[in-house]
């Protein structure tokens, strides 16, 4: 016999060890494998109780009038001009607040990542600090500077730069929304920079290109995604702002999560059905800001 005897037939059906998949041994036992979705139970619950549970209450609530399924709310909503001042006051201050901490945000963090490691560090830590520093604290705490009789006004009025501020008006607010505005956008746009490369700010000005057109032409087109996510999370946050808003102005200025407040927890009036209205419509903006935006990120992507 030579000795390229054939391998029996039996050795032609064999699978080798390795093509059998993970041995049974080293499979997980089924509670290994269920251990997970255990683990997120809690979350699921928490996230079932505080964010759909209240959603369904208000598109539920929202289409309710006198025990029935109606458009009544929706209709005195936008049928009154005070309610559709609170949109435009709102939509207003949430605005032109996102845009100008947008602009102080992107020039901060562009700065940012020009300094030493340890400066940004601390940057960074005191922005994250500042971030969470809202509320009725954050009212206090301009009230303290900026009031009628604040340290800061009353330094600033007799330098003759302060004479017409008033912090209590839409130029108060404005100063109060742009300022928790900016430390939220600069933890946001702050790894968005790594995109851009120190080399490319070279490479424009071998090509002739000065700072500005640099910016225009380089790095604002490359950042455009993260600017304009950064600015509808900056425009929700301000759309939903509250408390320091009350604190500051109690109900002297029409806003839509005023008008809410009062209408759940007022103490002349309750009507959580018209409240649930109201809600319902801020979030029904929010989403159409929101499909925008990713409309425009998806454009820029293809451009």
């Amino acid at each position: 016999m030579t000795e390229h005897t054939l391998t029996p037939a039996r050795s032609l059906n064999t699978v080798p060890p390795a093509a059998t998949g993970t041995p049974a041994a080293a499979r997980p036992s089924p509670w290994r494998r269920r251990l997970p979705l255990l683990l997120l139970l809690p979350f699921g619950l928490v996230f079932t109780l505080f964010q759909l549970a209240p959603i369904a209450w208000v598109a539920i609530n929202a289409f309710q009038a006198g025990g029935d399924w109606s458009l009544a709310n929706f209709g005195d909503v936008l049928g009154s001009p005070y309610y559709r001042q609170s949109f435009t006051n709102s939509l207003d201050l949430a605005f032109w607040s996102s845009l100008a901490g947008l602009a102080i945000a992107t020039l901060g963090t562009a700065a940012l990542r020009r300094v030493p490691g340890r400066l940004q560090n601390a940057v960074v830590a005191f922005t994250t600090m500042a971030s969470n520093f809202s509320g009725v604290p954050l009212a206090f705490a301009f009230i303290v500077l900026l009031g009628m009789n604040g340290a800061l006004t009353l330094l600033l009025q007799q330098l003759g730069l302060a004479e017409q501020f008033n912090l209590y008006s839409r130029g108060g607010l404005l100063v109060l929304y742009t300022y928790f505005q900016v430390p939220l956008a600069v933890l946001l746009l702050y790894p968005a920079f790594d995109a851009v490369r120190d080399d490319w700010r070279d490479a424009a000005a071998l090509l002739g290109a000065g700072p500005v057109r640099y910016w225009l032409r380089v790095v604002l087109p490359v950042l455009s995604p993260a600017l304009l996510g950064t600015f509808i999370i900056l425009l929700a946050n301000a759309l939903g702002a509250y408390a320091s808003t009350y604190a500051l102005m109690t109900s002297n200025y029409n806003l839509v999560t005023i008008q809410i407040a009062g209408l759940v927890a007022g103490d002349i009036f309750l009507e959580p059905q018209l409240a649930a209205a109201l809600s319902l419509l801020l979030m029904a903006l929010l989403v159409l800001v929101t499909a925008v935006n990713q409309w425009l990120v998806a454009r820029s992507r293809h451009v």
